[in-house]
């Protein structure tokens, strides 16, 4: 089948949305499907993929972010989609993209596939100190209102995982579906352990081979709290040594530096875009910490979990449904002590019987063309019951 997906968020320079989609089109071709993706660009352009291709409308420039550019006309769209004739229509974005999907004239199938939940990205990350997670979702009841008008104008409504399906769910959005995603598990592997590089990690953070390597990999964004996890493991630092190695960057990098100054067992690495490289350096930390309690799925997590690497992380998200007793250890969301007493109870464990159990527990992780064949299957059948 032929899909197009407007994604109003796809970017040469972006994040998780960019890692996905250059893997659907990877995967799709190894399915048989065609994949084609209508993003915002600083000018028109076509590149060519595997299994489609990337079609740039020219659009400008987010105010907030440099990485991105937002849909504005309606037109360029509709004639690349009249032109593609495709079998399924999706909108990876609730917003202008998703709008300009809506009214396109056509009674070609169309899904919305949700892949950030922004109430709880935003306001119940603000205003957690004075308000509880469901009075905030009160308080955004427009959203709700909004989200609920236009996923009526859709077939089907996807999410990644069955946290945001609860959420959307327990919202009233109709037609919600799970399809969880997954990771390129053949990327990672605890065999991957390099304990050289472990060693050069751990010393240029100043400790020895006796300290425990703790990872944090992500943007530097303040829905991921690197400076909230950067003081957990550094108070956490009474029950064990601990090295705190973060790779990334973002808009919040000048919080997270702060964070970070006058600790020398905190050392922060750019992003690493080599993936060889940075499943070695997963697969060789001890410990991987996680603060974003609004992800709908947790990849590092997963990525992590696949690496044969123990993981701490928020009750809320993505992570909770991944998250394994034997392997994992979960806090309240947003706490600073209850992720610091989290780490803290990682470290009491016996290490060689938690490095077991994530090794042993490594090959379970879904893997990420399970996730796009499941995802196919359900776009093929809603083609299909709309030509019934």
């Amino acid at each position: 089948m032929r899909v197009v997906d407007v994604a109003e968020f796809y970017s040469p320079t972006g994040g998780g949305v960019r890692t996905y989609i250059d893997r659907k089109f990877e995967v799709a071709a190894r399915l048989g499907h065609e994949v084609f993706v209508i993003a915002p660009g600083a000018q028109d352009s076509f590149e060519p993929r595997a299994s489609g291709g990337v079609i740039q409308v020219r659009a400008p420039r987010l105010p907030f972010d440099a990485n991105y550019r937002m849909f504005w006309d309606a037109g360029p769209v509709h004639r690349q989609l009249d032109a593609l004739a495709p079998d399924l229509v999706e909108a990876s974005s609730p917003w202008r993209g998703a709008a300009i999907v809506a009214s396109w004239p056509t009674r070609t199938p169309r899904a919305m596939f949700v892949h950030a939940d922004p109430v709880a990205s935003y306001p119940q990350r603000w205003l957690a100190p004075v308000a509880s997670p469901q009075r905030i979702d009160q308080l955004f009841g427009w959203f709700w209102s909004y989200l609920r008008r236009l996923t009526s104008r859709f077939d089907s409504v996807v999410t990644g995982g069955g946290w945001l399906a609860d959420r959307l769910s327990g919202q009233r959005v109709r037609d919600v579906a799970s399809v969880p995603l997954g990771i390129d598990r053949g990327a990672f592997s605890p065999s991957l352990r390099d304990e050289g590089l472990r060693s050069r990690l751990l010393a240029a953070c100043g400790c020895s081979e006796e300290a425990r390597l703790v990872l944090g990999v992500g943007r530097f964004h303040p829905e991921k709290r690197w400076p909230m996890m950067i003081e957990a493991v550094t108070r956490a630092r009474d029950t064990a040594p601990l090295a705190l190695v973060l790779i990334g960057d973002g808009i919040d990098r000048v919080r997270v530096a702060r964070a970070a100054a006058g600790r020398p067992h905190v050392k922060i690495l750019p992003p690493i875009h080599d993936r060889p490289l940075l499943a070695a350096h997963l697969a060789s930390a001890d410990i991987l910490v996680h603060g974003c309690e609004s992800e709908t799925f947790g990849l590092v997590p997963a990525e992590a979990m696949a690496s044969g690497v123990p993981v701490v992380g928020p009750d809320r998200g993505g992570f909770a449904h991944l998250a394994q007793p034997a392997t994992s250890e979960v806090y309240r969301a947003g706490d600073l002590t209850a992720a610091t007493d989290a780490i803290r109870r990682l470290l009491a464990r016996d290490p060689v019987a938690l490095r077991t159990a994530a090794v042993g527990a490594a090959p379970g992780v879904r893997q990420d063309v399970d996730h796009f064949a499941d995802l196919f299957e359900h776009y093929r059948s809603i083609a299909a019951s709309a030509h019934a």
